[in-house]
């Protein structure tokens, strides 16, 4: 996804009435003007086609459009938080071994970013931990030879005594973690609270919503959102998107606010 697909993307959630039925209208000049000037009517027909948005049915269709569950899912970065924390854990850690020669130095880096993007957690360099099931990584190996010295996925429990709560602080860095959401928060609160009623208002709250999403998304790409019973104390996750929840909606008043002015 392109980053003006994504802004969008973003833009429509921010803007919701509610966080299930998010909608995003024109704020001063036509829809189709407004848009139209901003290159945005490429972008929703994209959208439109990918399902990602529909448009609302009625006399004002033609200017009110609402995310899909699956375009609220991309816009949340393909992750839900809240259903990734509520979800229920099957006890089983599974695991990804490699060993990939040094000649092959991009070859083990690209895996590397892979499993990180894929919320794993680094227990040695060759060792990496996630309490998910590995079906999209079996889906892509069934493809291929298998080599069980090169790469090898296994489902496993500690066995000598070690606890879920020491395997989840040796594979991941939550200090640095709690770090990058206090980075969040800060930006959080500098959201400006005027009204939108000039160039100089929307200019300064679309360059505020931009860094907002850029410290959250810098925060989740490095959040594995373990289920509860895996959280550890101190995790600042949970409290900082219950503050973002808050400041969705009351942002959302404000560009609400500029269609009436």
């Amino acid at each position: 996804m392109d980053t003006k697909t994504e802004e969008l993307l973003c833009m429509l959630l921010w803007a919701c009435e509610t966080f299930s039925r998010p909608t995003f209208r024109n704020l001063t000049e036509s829809f189709e003007g407004w848009a139209y000037r901003n290159g945005f009517l490429r972008q929703l027909q994209r959208l439109e086609k990918q399902q990602w948005i529909e448009r609302s049915p009625g006399k004002t269709g033609d200017r009110l459009h609402c995310l899909t569950e699956a375009g609220r899912l991309q816009a949340l970065g393909g992750r839900d938080p809240e259903a990734c924390w509520n979800r229920r854990w099957d006890g089983r850690w599974r695991l990804a071994l490699f060993d990939v020669p040094e000649v092959r130095t991009a070859d083990r880096h690209r895996l590397r970013y892979y499993l990180r993007s894929r919320g794993f957690g680094c227990l040695q360099n060759s060792v990496w931990i996630t309490p998910n099931p590995v079906n999209e990584e079996r889906v892509r190996l069934a493809d291929g030879p298998v080599n069980v010295g090169t790469l090898i996925l296994l489902e496993a429990r500690p066995c000598a005594g070690e606890t879920d709560a020491q395997i989840v602080a040796g594979a991941w860095d939550f200090a640095d973690l709690n770090k990058r959401y206090a980075a969040h928060q800060t930006v959080l609160a500098r959201r400006p609270l005027r009204s939108l009623d000039s160039k100089e208002a929307a200019q300064a709250f679309y360059g505020w919503f931009q860094s907002e999403r850029e410290a959250w998304g810098d925060a989740m790409e490095r959040d594995p959102l373990l289920p509860e019973a895996l959280l550890p104390p101190g995790y600042a996750g949970r409290e900082a998107w219950r503050h973002r929840l808050e400041a969705m909606a009351e942002a959302g008043k404000q560009m609400r606010a500029f269609d009436r002015l």
